[in-house]
């Protein structure tokens, strides 16, 4: 420093200069994401060429003065950077731009070049109009009207072919709060969430919210749009539109379901913003969808408490206690629970808060455990996180103790901690106090008493004074502990020391009647206004176990009411009351004495209090009704008082939120839902594949010609071969194209005469390929075989998706063909597919939970499945005639997963052959009730009579009525075998009636709602 001093002054300016040239050079990132510099201020040689027009000023001098005061050159004024943004040079722009965001990021009001910025808007420079949106998405709220005018060209930037432009330009469109540009608002967004680029869309979902909060009347169109963002697969995207839909729609939560499973998925790649807001989401999420997994423990709780002999209700409480013990987690509630445990492990806390809230509000309470090393490692973060992950922690550890045991030395206290971190540490350890580690924790207490930190001091005491009270058997030790406080020098610490002693004694007065005698000694010295109080009212409240010392007190505190503290006066009040009445020989004339002073005080509490008192001990002529009761109302038994923790009723808000942390419910907090008594339909998540390939094979070679008189024939076998079961063998499969060629050359024959209804030999050919179909299916086997073709061919559903199958994935279908072993029950054909290394053995069904009235066939047990390999087996499920889901359990030689399969209304009826006169018959005798019709708009891809009888084929296992006057379908239901009668009457304007006639009129109901969904598309 010396050297330093001796120095020329030219030299230290040099090294200033040099200084202030690295500090203007700093690192920083552009809008696009690469490594730029801010550039130093012009030297004077250059400032020629920064000249608009040729003008040329010499700044020589100038840079000569900045020179002389600091030796750092000065940064160009808001004239100059004008005169650069209004050149014709691309450099020179890009210059004053890079100049301007620097100012920007220094804090500098930059809002007077908003006319000269907003002029290069359309500048071709690409790398100028990144730097200049950059400025309009900081300017363009402030100066709207300036921004209304280049509206034209932010619309422009929308179409750009630089995805950075067109998502800056979207940025600076919803920056604009102006109620005029919400229609251009609304399709801006629009487009962008169809955009190619998923940094486009991931901006629109940035807009949304925006856009709500301008008119919070566009909800149902925002709505639209976040539903398909919600369906992006990009984790890009998966975050933000996540926020929109918490900031629009949170109560929305059917537009989660069928993206429930993918989001879990896209968690470990999502950003780590977006996945705290996700994360946060489906804890609220899991909470309407899922039981509680605690729930059994709590009802074990309850019966255990019921007495030896009860009563007939009780018992009927037992037996439900028993009923539902059995608890079989739901596997999405599974799926959450394990795609978030990795994200423990990251490094950003907020994440790893989030997950050990949600394992604290969603998991079983021995799984809970797993957060505890994460948070615990987040206390040596800084002061801030501390705080909060403590504040978490303080909540958890009063539900959840034994899982921070084991860290109990972590929350040990440092010197170093501020004072906020050691009572929330202290807080910690009193939770986790148990008698086991109340020894260690109370010799860690007695050092921190020694602190210089009063505030931290004044906590321990409380501390010691809860552990005295949760834990019996410490309890006289921490008293006597306390009492060994009172000598201390420092008079805080003694009057803390009173005040908890004073909630202790409450516990056991007749024990400690010398700690009382030895606490009113102290009453001359101790000048806090809470400690006297804490004393005057022990003496009184237990005066007939120092009858000698109460009097003496009273006297004494007669002498100095006046200066006391109105706290200590009211305490002075009621001593002289109840020694009035225990002792009224020794304290009458003083009592009457002090109700004088306290009668002309100048706190009217304290004389209200006077006055009620002297009413009420001293009996008038006039009434004292009440005074008989005095004793009652003074020297009553008051109940001990419970130290509890403040963090004990903080879990009824959502861990790691800020009304959690600030004890209040805050603005924009959602509530944590209640769990559900019965679990939702979980079917609601499946998502359903189809198989396109096998739709472009069926479009490029239908089966039927375009030929009327061909499809009213053939028709009914094509919904047969459509429908039909992978197990068919391929002699099957040539018989039935052989007996459709027959048809076709029948139904070609006729072509010509379309009004006759005799058409018997395409009609005997038909019932001929209905009973040769019969006989192909029974001759099959119900052992497991491989039967990929088919199965792919069939619309498949996902019964375990590899993920939760740990390797091993199951899907279904049902293969609309009769149930060898019982022709009531609907055949469900499943494929397992081993993605594992190893081998997947004694795949089996087991312990089956049904509706009543429902029966399941399992299939036989799979003994082995090497790795890679994939088999199919069928089952059988007879559903009732309903579409309740079956619920059972799919085991391996490891594992067992909770699987469920719940059909379309579609799949609960099989084929009937039927003519169209027994059609008309039957179709009369269940008209009113039993029909139901709508009309419809056909699809565009509906309007063949082959396109429909495909669509409703699919959607229903139904048979076509042969040379119906109409498109005729009838089926019956599995096990009532009730009828189930389609009519289906096109008209010229692309509309049709679809007739639906069937027993069941619920089963009419949802096939009318399935056949309209699949004509209408």
């Amino acid at each position: 420093m010396q050297r330093l001093l001796q120095l020329p002054a030219s030299a230290v300016n040099m090294v200033k200069t040099a200084q202030g040239q690295e500090e203007a050079k700093s690192p920083v990132l552009t809008p696009d994401g690469s490594q730029a510099t801010w550039y130093s201020a012009v030297r004077p040689d250059e400032l020629r060429h920064l000249r608009a027009g040729g003008e040329v000023e010499d700044a020589g001098a100038s840079a000569e003065e900045g020179a002389n005061t600091g030796g750092q050159a000065q940064p160009l004024r808001h004239d100059d950077l004008k005169e650069m943004l209004d050149s014709n040079k691309d450099s020179l722009k890009l210059e004053a731009m890079k100049r301007i965001v620097a100012m920007m990021a220094r804090g500098k009001n930059a809002s007077d070049l908003f006319p000269a910025v907003v002029k290069n808007v359309a500048c071709k420079n690409i790398e100028v109009k990144k730097l200049v949106y950059v400025y309009l998405v900081r300017y363009a709220e402030e100066q709207q009207d300036l921004a209304l005018l280049s509206i034209s060209t932010f619309q422009r930037g929308l179409k750009d072919p630089n995805q950075l432009i067109r998502a800056s330009a979207l940025r600076v469109l919803s920056s604009i709060r102006v109620t005029i540009i919400i229609p251009i608002m609304m399709l801006a967004i629009k487009d962008a969430a169809s955009d190619m680029s998923p940094y486009v869309r991931k901006t629109a979902a940035h807009a949304i919210p925006k856009l709500y909060s301008l008119d919070p009347e566009q909800k149902e169109p925002l709505i639209e749009v976040i539903e398909k963002l919600l369906a992006d697969k990009t984790t890009l995207v998966a975050g933000s539109v996540v926020m929109a839909f918490e900031g629009v729609c949170p109560e929305r939560i059917d537009l989660i379901h069928k993206n429930y499973r993918k989001l879990c998925n896209l968690l470990i790649d999502v950003e780590e913003w977006g996945q705290v807001v996700i994360i946060n989401m489906l804890t609220r999420y899991a909470r309407t969808q899922f039981l509680n997994p605690n729930a059994n423990e709590v009802l074990l709780e309850e019966g255990e408490e019921k007495e030896f002999y009860g009563s007939d209700e009780e018992e009927g409480k037992e037996e439900k206690v028993e009923k539902k013990k059995p608890y079989v987690m739901d596997p999405d509630h599974r799926l959450l629970l394990r795609n978030t445990k990795p994200l423990l492990q990251s490094r950003n806390a907020a994440v790893v808060m989030a997950v050990a809230q949600l394992y604290f509000h969603l998991a079983p309470k021995a799984e809970v455990g797993v957060t505890a090393k994460a948070l615990v490692r987040l206390l040596r973060s800084h002061s801030e996180v501390q705080f909060v992950v403590l504040q978490n922690v303080a909540t958890m550890s009063i539900k959840r103790k034994g899982m921070f045991e084991t860290y109990l030395k972590s929350f040990y206290i440092r010197s170093t901690d501020p004072t906020q971190i050691k009572v929330l540490k202290l807080e910690v350890l009193t939770n986790l106090a148990t008698e086991t580690s109340i020894s260690i924790i109370l010799r860690e207490f007695q050092t921190y008493i020694k602190s210089m930190d009063k505030d931290f001091v004044a906590a321990t005491i409380q501390a010691i004074g809860r552990c005295a009270t949760n834990i019996g058997e410490v309890r006289d030790t921490c008293l006597n502990g306390l009492v060994q406080l009172l000598s201390n020098r420092d008079e805080l610490v003694v009057a803390e020391s009173v005040v908890v002693i004073k909630k202790l004694l409450q516990m056991q007065p007749e024990q400690h009647s010398d700690i009382i005698k030895h606490m009113a000694k102290l009453i001359e010295n101790i000048q806090v206004p809470m400690a006297r109080a804490s004393i005057l009212w022990l003496i009184g409240e237990y005066c007939e176990h120092v009858p000698k010392i109460a009097p003496d007190v009273l006297r004494k505190m007669a002498k100095s009411f006046t200066s006391e503290e109105d706290i200590v006066k009211l305490q002075i009040l009621n001593l002289a009351a109840k020694l009035y009445l225990t002792n009224s020989k020794q304290t009458k004339l003083l009592t009457q004495y002090v109700l004088n002073l306290a009668k002309y005080d100048q706190n009217y509490d304290i004389r209200d209090r006077a006055r009620f008192i002297r009413q009420l001990i001293v009996p008038t002529d006039k009434g004292g009704a009440l005074s008989k009761y005095a004793k009652k109302l003074f020297l009553a038994l008051k109940p001990a008082p419970i130290l509890e923790s403040p963090f004990k009723d903080r879990d009824h808000f959502q861990l790691g939120s800020l009304s959690h942390l600030l004890n209040v419910k805050a603005g924009g907090y959602q509530e944590l839902p209640d769990w559900p008594e019965t679990a939702p339909d979980p079917s609601v998540r499946n998502v359903e594949v189809m198989d396109k390939r096998k739709e472009k094979k069926k479009v490029e070679k239908p089966f039927y010609s375009d030929s009327e008189d061909e499809s009213r024939l053939t028709e009914s076998a094509d919904s047969d071969s459509n429908t039909g079961s992978g197990s068919e063998s391929s002699s099957a499969t040539e018989e039935s194209d052989s007996g459709s060629k027959s048809e076709d050359s029948g139904g070609e024959s006729e072509s010509e005469q379309q009004e006759k209804p005799n058409r018997k030999n395409g009609l005997e050919l038909l019932k001929l390929f209905w009973h040769s179909r019969v006989l192909f299916v029974c001759i099959l086997p119900c052992s497991a075989q491989t039967i990929s073709p088919t199965f792919s061919s069939l619309k498949t559903y996902e019964l375990l998706h590899r993920l939760t199958g740990e390797g091993l994935a199951v899907g279904y279908c049902f293969g609309r063909q009769p149930f060898v072993r019982d022709p009531h029950m609907v055949t469900v054909q499943i494929q397992f597919t081993n993605h594992m290394d190893t081998e997947a053995r004694n795949l089996r069904v087991r312990e089956p939970r049904l509706q009543s009235g429902m029966r399941i066939k399992e299939f036989p047990e799979i003994e082995v499945l090497p790795p890679g390999e994939t088999v199919t087996t069928v089952m059988g499920i007879d559903f009732c005639d309903s579409t309740q889901a079956a619920n059972f359990q799919l085991c391996t030689h490891t594992r067992k997963f909770c699987v469920s399969i719940q059909p379309p209304v579609g799949e609960l009826m099989a084929p009937v052959f039927m003519l169209e006169n027994e059609f008309k018959k039957e179709q009369g005798q269940l008209m009113g009730m039993n029909e139901i019709k709508e009309t419809l708009v056909l699809g565009e891809a509906c309007q063949s009579d082959y396109a429909i009888v495909q669509r409703v084929t699919a959607a229903a296992n139904v048979g076509q009525v042969p040379c119906g006057s109409d498109q005729e379908f009838a089926g019956k239901t599995m096990t009532s075998n009730s009828l189930v009668l389609v009519t289906v009457i096109t008209k010229r304007d692309r509309t049709a009636q679809l007739t639906v006639n069937c027993e069941k009129m619920v089963i009419g109901t949802m096939l009318v709602k399935d056949i309209l969904h699949a004509l209408s598309q």
